[in-house]
């Protein structure tokens, strides 16, 4: 007989999976930040810079105030354990996980990219060749350096064919990111980039590597769906129920039913179940827990819908929202912005939701004191509106 959870000890499955609920350490390094991408499995990428790159926040909801140097290092340093590619979009990853990848890799070199760059790599494979040699002449190049050509169309941002050349070369796993300048990628050679002990690994077949991929979705979800499990490295429909029917079949997703999910979920082996999960954290728009919107609803009965690419008569709570997770629940939302040249983190609204507590506005004004101090800046204001702006321009203030 198929086990029911309730909805609260899924959710609690759930944030014990993704490292919420942990006492944080005093002083975080390099080796948490290795622990939290190696227990998410992927972080995701985006050059949106409102409040701090997002790929700095994920560890920041963990950790607390970590230096984001320890971040860079273990992406880009020459000591590396991560490694950029898309994983769930564009992602940095465990080093380990390139040769779950390869296929996904060899899938693009036959078009399996986005239909303008698929169609660019059909029309262009003679350039294309010519840039991989040229960097392989050259060693290690950013898109400035080939920045000649004619531009695409408009939506595809204006990419010269330079561009277009190294990303459809990055997304064939033939060059990598070696290191950034700012947030601009400098590629190699793939071989010359990562470690020979990585390069080196064999290549498994594809329906092992995905198998394997579920698995680390798996053990990062704790409970999910099917459509949950595949969305994590968006892997192909049909490839991902034949390997969650395996891991099924093998004893290492259980299924299970979750009160008030219309989908059936899997428990992942070796899941915890904690008798409760406290902590306060401001979660990214794009941290792992979150980013599916659907199962955020499912978890936590909050709709969370990134506004960013809404006009801004039509946004509900602003433009870069930050869901503030208090100890199980989200119990507010805020739109932050980052104020380098005043040194001030400007709240430019304050919601609350449904399961906001008496503590709220305090325990939300102490984690943006905390993220203050991290992003190097100098004070909090609260200058928007929402219905919790009142009650958190109080707390902020003492």
């Amino acid at each position: 007989m198929t086990e029911t959870l309730s909805l609260k000890t899924a959710r609690r499955i759930a944030l014990a999976a993704q490292g919420f609920g942990r006492a944080r350490p005093a002083a975080p390094g390099r080796s948490h930040v290795r622990d939290v991408a190696r227990r998410l499995g992927v972080i995701q990428v985006d050059s949106v810079n409102v409040v701090t790159r997002t790929h700095y926040l994920p560890a920041f909801s963990r950790l607390g105030d970590y230096p984001r140097e320890a971040l860079e290092a273990e992406a880009w340093g020459p000591r590396r354990s991560l490694f950029e590619y898309w994983g769930h979009e564009a992602s940095l990853l465990p080093l380990e996980t390139q040769p779950l990848l390869r296929w996904r890799m060899e899938r693009a070199r036959g078009g399996a990219m986005w239909t303008g760059l698929s169609r660019f790599g059909r029309e262009k494979r003679d350039y294309i060749d010519g840039v991989l040699a040229e960097i392989e002449r050259r060693g290690p190049v950013t898109g400035a350096d080939f920045a000649e050509g004619p531009r695409g169309a408009p939506g595809w941002w204006s990419w010269s064919d330079g561009k277009r050349a190294l990303e459809w070369l990055f997304w064939a796993g033939l060059i990598t990111t070696r290191t950034r300048n700012g947030f601009e990628r400098v590629y190699d050679l793939t071989e010359r980039a990562l470690p020979a002990r990585i390069i080196n690994l064999p290549t498994p077949h594809e329906a092992d590597a995905q198998r394997d991929l579920v698995r680390i979705a798996a053990r990062a979800t704790g409970v999910a769906t099917a459509a949950d499990l595949r969305d994590y490295f968006r892997l192909p429909l049909a490839d991902a129920r034949e390997r969650v029917a395996e891991l099924v079949e093998a004893g290492e997703l259980t299924p299970v039913t979750v009160k008030g999910w219309r989908q059936p979920a899997y428990l992942a082996a070796g899941a915890r179940t904690p008798r409760k999960v406290a902590g306060a954290a401001l979660l990214s728009p794009f941290d792992n827990l979150i980013w599916t919107r659907d199962r955020t609803e499912r978890l936590f009965g909050t709709r969370v819908r990134l506004e960013i690419y809404t006009p801004a008569h039509k946004r509900t709570h602003g433009y870069y929202v930050l869901p503030f997770l208090e100890d199980e629940a989200i119990t507010a939302r805020v739109d932050l912005k980052s104020d380098r040249k005043g040194g001030t983190l400007l709240v430019q609204a304050a919601w609350r939701e449904p399961d906001a507590t008496a503590d709220t506005a305090a325990r939300l004004a102490g984690e943006l004191s905390r993220m203050t101090g991290w992003l190097g800046l100098e004070r909090v204001e609260i200058v928007g509106k929402g219905d919790l702006a009142a009650a958190l321009e109080a707390a902020v203030r003492g």
